[in-house]
């Protein structure tokens, strides 16, 4: 018995690229959509990558909890807190002069939170923010 070989050439179907095509743009087209962001919009200013000052200590810091408002480590009820901040602020006429330096607890609501940058930024200050910072101890 001889068999004949034939030799058989193989293409992809022609019909199934534009379908491919399509879903790729689809997909794409989901993933890079983006829903704008929703809230107050606010301005931290960034920061430097140069040494710290030695004059910074003379910004006006803020911790915030969810019951205490503690300024420059004065407790302070939160309904006076414009009233101080406006006397702190007073004849401070640059802008690295008016930066208020927000410490936030974790238990911290989002409504406290908000009232409280939106208080500062009524009487003229700018807030930033305090990350939480590494400390490194050798121990030898």
């Amino acid at each position: 018995m001889n068999l004949q070989r034939r030799e058989l050439l193989v293409e992809p179907p022609a019909t199934a690229a534009p379908d491919i095509a399509f879903i790729l743009i689809v997909f794409f087209l989901v993933c890079a959509s983006v829903q704008p962001d929703t809230g107050r919009p606010q301005d931290i200013p960034r920061s430097e990558e140069t040494p710290q000052k030695e004059d910074q200590s003379q910004n006006i810091e803020l911790s915030l909890t969810e019951k205490t408002l503690l300024l420059n480590g004065e407790l302070l009820p939160f309904e006076k807190l414009e009233a101080r901040l406006s006397q702190l602020l007073a004849g401070k006429e640059s802008e690295s002069d008016r930066v208020v330096i927000v410490k936030s607890a974790a238990e911290t609501t989002y409504q406290r939170w908000i009232a409280t940058t939106m208080a500062i930024e009524s009487v003229g200050g700018i807030v930033t923010i305090q990350m939480e910072q590494e400390e490194v101890n050798v121990v030898e």
